[in-house]
């Protein structure tokens, strides 16, 4: 393959970076737009793929959509995607803000597809980043391998793959085919024998693993499902109207201008706001299944609580997680055929980031205000990394509420670089 040389490289081609390309034909002169190229791994684009379950709904309204809190009036908003397809009536009648997962992994595939001057390329796998040669003193592009076996110059990077999966040390050694994380469910669970998997282990007590359990409860009707968790119990989301104005993208200047010791209280306080808790529907559709099993006498839904895994085996067919109990201290085992993970991502930065930080000489990956990795002063060339940043600017930039206006903030800084290394600034200029 030709390599390639563009002004930006996304690479992934999610929410964050597909509101970045937006922002990027609104914002940006056309031609730093035409120079825009996002890269996805997977041949189309699909939100939360490994958890598109036909019942699954957004926590998040629909208002917050790519682009609709910075600009309203855009093409490119989930409303105008409902009536593009014939949907909006059906849409407004269900009476609710928060649409089905299916429903906006719709609307993402649409925006890519109708981008004009942005590009997007499908089964583009990056490999690898690498700072480019020093010219001048300067380091003015990064190069970026595909697994295609491309090569991409870009003199500017958003980096929005998302975070890694967390899959606890106990579960790693076991055959790969006896562990499912909640980010390849849907993929995996299409290849299991329903007459095999008569017993299945979720671990986890927040939302995507009350959705691995009642997915699995009803894909293996004669499986035993359990639950098992290390917290008392299962809860509610908060999400009071108070609590909720913390997710506000104004939010994030009040927060990244906090002391680093009010950060991690905030980030304390917050987490039961998102990662702690289920929606109350998830919660209401569990409890009474349970309760309609107490009455039938046939109990397929366990949930064991304040439980510990020390360590996790094969023996024979078997699966056997090894507990110990929080209240008494007991160890036992707990035996299965399939062990799925809803334990959510690793709070550090990706692999890929840490790579990317190490090769660039600054150890560890830092963001300013704009999202901006912080890089040796002979870096001209820019890196902004999208959905990692939670210690600097909040619970929220792993979230959708946050988007429209953090593309905002990337294209506002981006374009104030291109016009500072540019006669008179023309390219801000034009833009404002």
């Amino acid at each position: 393959m030709q390599p390639q040389e563009v002004e930006l490289l996304a690479i992934g081609a999610g929410p964050a970076n597909l509101a970045l390309g937006i922002a990027m034909e609104e914002l940006a002169p056309k031609e730093l737009a035409a120079g825009t190229l996002i890269i996805e791994q997977h041949e189309d684009i699909v939100w939360q793929r490994g958890m598109l379950l036909p019942w699954t709904q957004s926590q998040v309204s629909f208002l917050k959509d790519l682009v609709t809190l910075r600009n309203p009036r855009s093409e490119y908003s989930f409303v105008n995607y409902l009536h593009s397809i014939g949907r909006l009536d059906d849409f407004i009648n269900l009476g609710t803000f928060t649409p089905y997962r299916s429903e906006i992994s719709g609307y993402l595939q649409w925006v890519a597809s109708s981008l004009r001057d942005v590009r997007v390329e499908y089964g583009r796998r990056c490999l690898s980043i690498e700072p480019g040669p020093v010219e001048n003193g300067e380091v003015s592009r990064w190069l970026v391998r595909t697994e295609d076996g491309g090569l991409i110059s870009a003199r500017n990077l958003a980096v929005g793959a998302g975070r890694d999966a967390h899959i606890p040390a106990e579960f790693t050694a076991l055959p790969q085919e006896r562990v499912i994380h909640s980010t390849r469910y849907s993929e995996r669970v299409d290849r299991l024998d329903p007459a095999a998997v008569q017993r299945v282990v979720v671990v986890g007590g927040a939302q995507s693993a009350a959705e691995l359990l009642w997915a699995t409860y009803q894909r293996f009707p004669a499986a035993q499902c359990t639950m098992l968790m290390r917290s008392i119990g299962l809860n509610a989301y908060q999400s009071s109207k108070f609590t909720n104005e913390l997710f506000y993208p104004s939010f994030i200047e009040e927060f990244h201008a906090a002391s680093a010791d009010a950060r991690r209280q905030m980030l304390r306080e917050m987490h039961v706001t998102n990662y702690a808790g289920l929606a109350p529907s998830m919660l209401e559709t569990l409890y009474r299944e349970m309760y309609q099993e107490r009455l039938q006498g046939t109990e397929r839904l366990r949930m064991i609580t304040m439980t510990d895994i020390t360590g996790a085996r094969m023996d024979g067919d078997d699966v056997v997680i090894d507990t110990v109990d929080r209240k008494t201290g007991r160890s036992d085992e707990l035996r299965c055929d399939i062990v799925l993970l809803g334990t959510g991502f690793v709070p550090e930065m990706p692999a890929l980031v840490k790579r990317l930080a190490e090769k660039a000489g600054v150890g560890e990956a830092t963001v300013d205000r704009n999202y901006r990795m912080r890089l040796p002063q002979s870096y001209t060339a820019n890196c902004y990394l999208q959905g990692v940043n939670e210690a600097t600017h909040g619970i929220a930039d792993s979230l959708l509420s946050v988007l429209a206006m953090r593309a905002q903030d990337i294209v506002t800084d981006l374009l104030a670089r291109q016009g500072a290394s540019s006669s008179g600034g023309a390219l801000l200029a034009n833009a404002l």
